[in-house]
């Protein structure tokens, strides 16, 4: 079971309880990702945090860290991005984040372009400016001189502030270290130079660590809605015929798809001569919902294929599942799948962070799983 299976699911049994924040804790994800092996987790990816900082390593090896300000400081949201690829000589590259709504957060700073530029300060010494703030990306990224001082500070305790103007936005340092180790871990840089956590006394040569891995290849293929079938007969079944098919897909229908058997209406697509997209509504909560989604055949064998029970969108041969951390949406989960001909692929995951307030839709895309799709005409 991968760890974006058990969160899902932990997501969808909080929604059937009526729970109105399904934000996982730390101690949550920690749980769950422990009960993966490395080996595991290096093919699936891995999601892992601990107070304020996370880190999410995709398939390729690369990985993202993430960190905010304390928890119980929501005046002042800010968020820090720290991305290193695989391979021995990937540097470090930083971005930094600001929220809230105050005249001096990010919206304030989209309006004064170059005239202004956020500074970092450790334990108040001065670090120098960001790089030009981004307007599109809604960020400003982090100068290399900037990036090793905050790594150093990362590794202990330490006061570390953004500075515009006359405000001060704080990042947390709590956690730092254990996502820092985990990167390391995932990465195979415990012990040589280019790690995160106890560089010195280092053993392990550079050469030990974890190469990047290729993206898999996808081949998307448009779906065809006005293929006829074999035997040029419209395709009918009755909802109760269709739940009980489905039925049997569905390791734990009562907890993934407790809707299965409603009155909703099934939806049904063609993806080309003889295989059909079928859906229905499978869990409902407080601000999330889940459409189950199967391929099958429109004839006898009709051999249904689940493709994902948390569904929040189709188009033109891609499936998407968008769900929220809590009711306000400043932190998401998201999937995708496309169709490659015969079936539907996953091509995407990632979250979007830890909610805390730091803009709708959460602070960063941190992918734990990425793919090449290449559309075929």
């Amino acid at each position: 079971m991968t760890y974006s299976t058990i969160k899902s699911n932990i997501i969808k049994k909080m929604a059937s309880l009526g729970i109105k924040n399904h934000r996982l804790t730390p101690v949550v994800v920690a749980m769950s990702t422990a009960l993966l092996s490395n080996a595991t987790m290096a093919h699936a990816g891995v999601e892992f945090a601990n107070q304020d900082w996370q880190v999410a390593c995709d398939n390729t090896m690369t990985c993202r860290l993430a960190g905010y300000q304390a928890e119980n400081n929501s005046e002042l949201p800010v968020s820090v991005l720290l991305v290193r690829r695989a391979g021995a000589n990937a540097s470090v590259e930083g971005k930094v984040k600001l929220g809230g709504a105050k005249e001096s957060s990010s919206k304030a700073l989209m309006q004064l372009g170059d005239r202004h530029r956020i500074s970092l300060f450790i334990n108040d010494r001065n670090y120098g400016e960001t790089k030009t703030f981004s307007t599109t990306a809604g960020n400003a990224e982090l100068t290399e001189t900037q990036v090793n001082a905050l790594l150093d500070a990362l590794t202990k305790s330490s006061k570390i502030e953004l500075v515009l103007r006359n405000s001060r936005w704080q990042l947390s340092d709590k956690g730092a270290s254990a996502v820092m180790l985990k990167a390391d871990e995932v990465q195979g840089r415990v012990g040589t130079a280019s790690a995160f956590i106890d560089r010195d006394g280092t053993s392990k040569p550079n050469s030990n660590v974890i190469a990047p891995k290729a993206a898999p290849k996808l081949s998307f293929v448009m779906p065809n809605p006005k293929a006829v079938s074999n035997d040029n007969k419209k395709f009918g079944m009755r909802s109760s015929q269709l739940a009980a098919i489905m039925k049997g897909t569905i390791k734990d229908a009562d907890s993934d798809c407790p809707n299965l058997s409603d009155k909703s209406p099934w939806r049904i697509n063609r993806l080309n001569g003889s295989q059909l997209l079928v859906q229905h509504e499978c869990w409902r909560g407080a601000y999330n919902v889940g459409t189950g989604v199967w391929v099958m055949n429109d004839s006898k064998p009709y051999n249904p294929t689940l493709v994902t029970t948390s569904a929040t969108g189709y188009d033109d041969g891609k499936i998407t599942s968008v769900q929220r951390g809590r009711g306000i949406g400043d932190c998401l989960a998201k999937s995708d799948w496309i169709w490659t001909g015969k079936s539907f692929a996953k091509s995407y995951e990632s979250t979007t962070g830890l909610c805390r307030l730091i803009e709708a839709g959460g602070a960063w895309e941190l992918p734990t799983y990425v793919t090449e799709v290449r559309a075929v005409q």
